[in-house]
């Protein structure tokens, strides 16, 4: 297959191809994954059959106006028809290229989401929605039991961390504490700069409010 060689043939391209990416991309965006359409090739093809439905569309509505535009460029090169009408160029661009395929995304979004009994949130993992804007977040104790059953703890405040989708889970707790056996947090631990805990080597993670932790759960987002 050879590459476009002229300005023509890399618009047709363009013009082929980009409505259906931005339909696609933004289906996928607002409705969210969908396991039948994992496939880099399933996704691919929808979004070809999304530009080809596309662009029927604009032939249908506006075909005259296009095909004189595409022989004004073919005569004058699309570099002289932007310089003469920038404001008309980026406008049809816009409108062709982003407008109309995030509104066809948009109209066929709500109407699946209206029609699903499920709801879509864009928080990849429980991971992020545990220690991001979910039910649970904002400072807290949190304890870890590792893989050899040894429990370890601290404070997860203002100055902690904590990984986000796609990468690997960790944690770092700003501050670290003395473990039970059984879980229960003993004492703070003197002149700890923090605790990091790599997900990896960990098999049960539980964050406990302050509220809940009695005598122990004094806030501590102190640098001592």
């Amino acid at each position: 297959m050879q590459p476009p060689s002229t300005t023509g043939q890399l618009l047709a391209i363009v013009l082929l191809v980009l409505p259906g990416l931005t339909y696609q991309f933004l289906r996928e965006r607002w409705r969210g994954p969908v396991a039948a359409q994992a496939e880099i090739g399933e996704r691919v093809l929808r979004a070809i059959t999304a530009g080809v439905a596309l662009n029927g569309l604009y032939a249908v509505l506006a075909g005259p106006g296009l095909v004189g535009a595409w022989r004004r460029v073919e005569r004058s090169g699309l570099s002289t028809l932007a310089a003469e009408n920038p404001r008309a160029v980026g406008l049809w661009a816009l409108l062709l290229f982003l407008g109309v395929p995030a509104a066809a995304a948009a109209a066929v979004s709500y109407r699946e989401r209206r029609r699903s009994r499920s709801v879509y949130r864009p928080v990849p993992t429980a991971w992020d929605y545990a220690f991001g804007t979910g039910a649970v977040g904002g400072p807290r104790f949190v304890r870890a039991r590792l893989k050899d059953g040894t429990w370890v703890g601290g404070w997860f405040g203002t100055r902690s961390y904590v990984s986000s989708h796609p990468q690997e889970a960790d944690l770092y707790l700003q501050a670290s504490y003395r473990m039970g056996a059984d879980g229960s947090f003993v004492s703070r631990v003197e002149h700890t700069a923090g605790i990091y805990l790599r997900m990896a080597d960990v098999d049960v993670v539980e964050m406990v409010n302050v509220a809940d932790q009695g005598s122990t759960g004094e806030r501590d987002d102190s640098t001592g």
